[in-house]
């Protein structure tokens, strides 16, 4: 007999096991989470797929329950891209899942891809670090590495050349097909690592977090419990009523009503020139490098995670704190649309769809609501927020005046971000709850699928357009 509590999923009878006392996210009540769950139909179909074909419904799931659209889409291309017909054997598309995870200590993931990888077949060895992995596997280490960290210094050389040649006709080079495959896990799990640590996703109980069951077969593997902290000692709880009055985030909320009022207004008025224009991207640009939280401290990786990769030095903060430059990489030349989308498609047909599909309802997912105002027409904010984030990758939208970012994204919602986007294993609780404090929790967990569906598109963007330059 198992000791945890059997919490029932409603009508379906699933029962999910799960420790006491602990929901699906450190930062949201769980009730809160239970509550979307239990009321709608839809999910109850959703989550009878998605138990059906994973046999577990894992935390980040039951969080991303407050957008069942979004949902829907993220697990129809998950479960493509891990489970469906495609270039790579399935014991690879976990394993990079592995390396992709641990480029941002994501334990929680790391987790979840190492059982994934036991149970197709995958090799225990390889477990042991990349330079036990093939060759293959471990010629991607360096695009892992760059696209996770400064996606736009990728050049089509490292697709060519890149760790021994990717592309070059021996056993253990990639066809174009496989490597699109492989970029797209990546980009999908370092964004997903964002998620993770951007919601304050809890441990699986079937890991050895200090939960009630746990195979025996991984356990050598089992990570849970070296989380860099980011479990097992939460920080002070912040109660916002102690640092703020009600009144004051209430207030927080009108102003940021008006000023998309008087944008709007703005808008309608004058033009600004191209140079204009061009000159406020680049001031953004350069002061997205330095937004910081004051509480940054080091986060050195866990041992049993850094195997999974080497050079743990490599992160983000090494070159922003050095005022890094990044080049302006314009969207008129190379967007998704009409470039990232068909490539991937072709070379590996339905995904391109799927993730387009994905990007979609992520930008333009809206209930018209702030905080606690309804019919709010969001577009501008939703803007901000993803061309924010792109232009942090020195992606530029010639036909966007960047200028409105610093009237609608404040520092301590700019420190969120960046920290989501660019070195998620150090996002605390207090910055979750520091943003935006009058919106509710469904609203923050928006606001992480506009970051984590704009980081994708940005990471696919350079590597895409590295494929592409090396094939013409």
């Amino acid at each position: 007999g198992t000791s945890h509590t059997g919490a029932c999923c409603g009508e379906l009878g699933i029962r999910i096991p799960r420790p006491l006392g602990q929901g699906p996210s450190r930062f949201i009540p769980e009730k809160e989470i239970l509550q979307v769950g239990s009321e709608d139909a839809q999910m109850h179909a959703l989550f009878a797929d998605s138990f059906a074909a994973l046999g577990r419904l894992d935390n980040i799931t039951l969080v991303m329950v407050f957008h069942p659209q979004y949902l829907e889409s993220f697990l129809k291309t998950q479960h493509y891209l891990l489970q469906m017909d495609g270039p790579l054997p399935l014991h690879y598309r976990h394993y990079i899942g592995i390396m992709a995870a641990a480029r941002h200590q994501c334990s929680y993931l790391v987790n979840l891809h190492v059982n994934d990888f036991l149970h197709v077949g995958g090799d225990p060895k390889w477990l042991n670090g990349l330079e036990n992995a093939p060759q293959k596997l471990q010629n991607l280490g360096e695009l892992n590495k760059v696209l996770a960290h400064r996606p736009w210094l990728i050049t089509k050389e490292h697709i060519e050349v890149s760790s021994g040649g990717l592309l070059k006709a021996e056993e253990h080079s990639w066809s174009l097909a496989e490597l699109v495959h492989a970029v797209v896990l990546l980009t999908h799990y370092h964004s997903l690592a964002s998620f993770t640590f951007g919601c304050g996703i809890s441990p699986e109980i079937h890991c050895d977090g200090g939960h009630t069951f746990r195979p025996p077969s991984v356990s050598n593997y089992c990570i849970c419990d070296i989380t860099n902290g980011n479990h097992s000692v939460d920080e002070m709880p912040v109660n916002s009523a102690e640092n703020v009055s009600v009144s004051d985030s209430f207030f927080e909320v009108e102003a940021l009503m008006e000023k998309m009022r008087q944008l709007q207004e703005c808008r309608d008025e004058e033009e600004a020139s191209q140079e204009e224009m061009a000159s406020r991207f680049e001031i953004e640009k350069r002061e997205s490098m330095f937004v910081f939280s004051s509480d940054d401290e080091e986060v050195t990786p866990a041992r049993a995670v850094s195997r999974h990769f080497e050079d743990t030095s490599y992160g983000y903060k090494d070159f922003s704190r050095h005022g890094m430059h990044v080049p302006t990489f314009r969207v008129q030349d190379y967007c998704w649309e009409d470039h990232g989308y068909s490539l991937v498609n072709r070379l590996y047909p339905d995904v391109g769809q799927l993730i387009d599909e994905k990007f979609h309802i992520a930008y333009n997912l809206t209930y018209n609501t702030m905080a606690m105002h309804k019919d709010v027409d969001t577009s501008m904010l939703r803007r901000a927020i993803w061309n924010y984030i792109h232009c942090m990758f020195g992606i530029r939208y010639d036909d966007y005046d960047y200028g409105e970012i610093n009237q609608l994204l404040d520092r301590s919602f700019k420190v969120y971000i960046k920290t989501v986007v660019c070195t998620p294993e150090k996002v605390t609780k207090r910055m979750y709850d520091s943003f935006w404090r009058q919106f509710k929790h469904s609203e923050k967990v928006h606001v992480n699928l506009l970051l984590i569906e704009a980081r994708m598109q940005a990471e696919l963007l350079y590597a895409l357009r590295a494929i592409t330059r090396y094939m013409t």
